[in-house]
């Protein structure tokens, strides 16, 4: 089949992240990590005992880490929008894990004397380490805070609480961290007193710090001023609805089909309450923005006691589940209980543009009152090539479909043929279902880079 073009929508105009590949963006990680140990070495200071320079290099490589993993977590679209907020995730929780231990360990491998009076003979800081009292409070703080903000991220799961408490946790922590840290920095590191690296780590932390303003001030101010209003609020299949918004002024955000936005429905945007849901509308229905929420958690509990009318904030588009820029044969469609939601996008943006090509939509579900939009799937299969795939873990008397759950055999047996590297494939859904999937398409031949998915896990 010949592969369609993109839509109207799809055609925006390139931005940073179009132009950042992420092995681009690596390299610039890299470096903004190391460039302390560089500009350090080239001061051309006498060296000191091995493990007092190992202690300063996981000092200074961990703390840089640490400022810039303030934009990794600040939901910016020139780092996420080209990487995919996944990785860009996972590559937060795994570097600021990593460089925590550098942190954890660093202090205990000095030998030099914690002299805080200056030597005349020593003018370059090679027998001591010069730590204040005020140098070394801010350090330990710094430490402390570290060491509990990932203890709180790691543990968050099995201690329970708010998303909403943990969030504003979170970002205490990292402000104590990045202050107290850059202050005992500048003042006891024997390297970070030369203009050049101090400059540097100013730099880095006016970064950090804007991002913190930028995520808790700014762009709920944004927000404010570009409020959504609850249009509807009905129930589509068993404890799962369907939510419409429709913005108070101006258009819908500029999304692509896939995304997610953070939402906050009848809360001001300073409150933290947002969780984030995938946009099930297409891009072209330009009044409205359409959500499939499963009744499961605190907020989607109450969703059906939503009055329209009721005020509500989005902050996004997010997330890269989307068929731009990539080429595709046919597409795949994976979807498990309310991971539907983008696939719905995806599959309604193909419709209205009149993709020529295969689609093929696998839906699981664990009985067959979940399904959510029967008809209208129904219709669309009667205007485009799609071919659906219905699986129920807990099917009716008379079911003629397929049963159980979305394994790597049904993958296999609705996928496996000559055409299958070819094609795009998208999976939302429960996590086991995602990594069972991704490691069936990966054993039928399918590369890596032709499969997408998007988990909603985030810390």
């Amino acid at each position: 089949m010949a592969t369609v073009g993109p839509s109207r929508r799809d055609r925006r105009r390139p931005g940073f992240s179009h132009f950042a590949s992420p092995a681009l963006l690596l390299v610039l990680y890299v470096v903004l990590v190391l460039a302390p140990i560089l500009l350090a070495y080239a001061q051309g200071l006498p060296p000191r005992h091995w493990r007092d320079e190992l202690s300063s290099a996981l000092a200074l490589t961990a703390f840089a880490c640490i400022l810039i993993e303030f934009v990794l977590s600040g939901r910016f679209q020139s780092v996420s929008g080209r990487v995919g907020i996944d990785m860009t995730m996972r590559f937060h929780q795994l570097m600021a894990r990593s460089f925590s231990v550098f942190v954890l360990v660093h202090p205990f491998f000095y030998v030099t004397a914690m002299l805080n009076y200056p030597l005349p003979w020593d003018m370059s800081g090679q027998h001591r380490l010069g730590l204040t009292v005020a140098s070394f409070a801010t350090g330990l703080i710094a430490w402390l805070a570290l060491m509990v903000m990932v203890a709180l991220a790691v543990f968050r799961e099995q201690r329970g609480g708010s998303y909403e408490s943990w969030r504003l946790s979170h970002g205490i922590a990292a402000t104590a961290i990045a202050v107290f840290g850059a202050f005992h920095t500048l003042a006891a590191g024997r390297y970070s007193g030369h203009a050049l690296l101090a400059n540097y780590w100013l730099a880095l932390l006016a970064i950090a710090l804007f991002t913190l303003l930028w995520v808790y001030a700014l762009k709920p101010v944004w927000q404010l001023r570009h409020p959504h209003e609850v249009r509807s609020v009905r129930l589509i299949a068993l404890n799962t609805w369907e939510l419409t918004l429709v913005p108070k002024k101006g258009g819908v955000v500029d999304f692509s089909p896939g995304q997610f936005v953070w939402l906050n429905v009848g809360y001001s945007p300073f409150s933290l309450r947002e969780n984030p849901f995938s946009i099930a509308s297409a891009a072209a229905s330009s009044d409205h923005l359409a959500f499939v929420i499963k009744a499961v958690g605190d907020f989607t509990r109450s969703v059906g006691h939503i009055i329209p009318g009721t005020v509500a904030y989005v902050d996004g588009p997010h997330g890269n589940l989307t068929l731009e820029q990539r080429n595709a044969a046919g597409i795949a469609l994976i979807a498990g209980g309310v991971g539907i939601a983008p696939m719905l996008a995806i599959l309604r943006q193909l419709h209205q543009d009149r993709d020529a090509r295969r689609i093929v939509l696998v839906y699981g579900n664990r009985v067959a009152e979940q399904i959510v939009y029967r008809e209208e799937l129904g219709q669309i299969q009667k205007e485009v090539d799609l071919r659906i795939e219905h699986i129920l873990g807990e099917p009716p008397r008379g079911w003629h479909g397929r049963t159980g759950v979305i394994d790597a055999g049904k993958v296999e047996e609705i996928f496996a043929g000559p055409d299958a590297a070819a094609w795009l494939y998208v999976v939302c859904g429960p996590l086991p279902m995602i990594e069972t999937v991704e490691a069936a398409l990966l054993a039928i031949g399918v590369p890596s880079r032709q499969i997408i998915s998007e988990r909603f896990y985030f810390d």
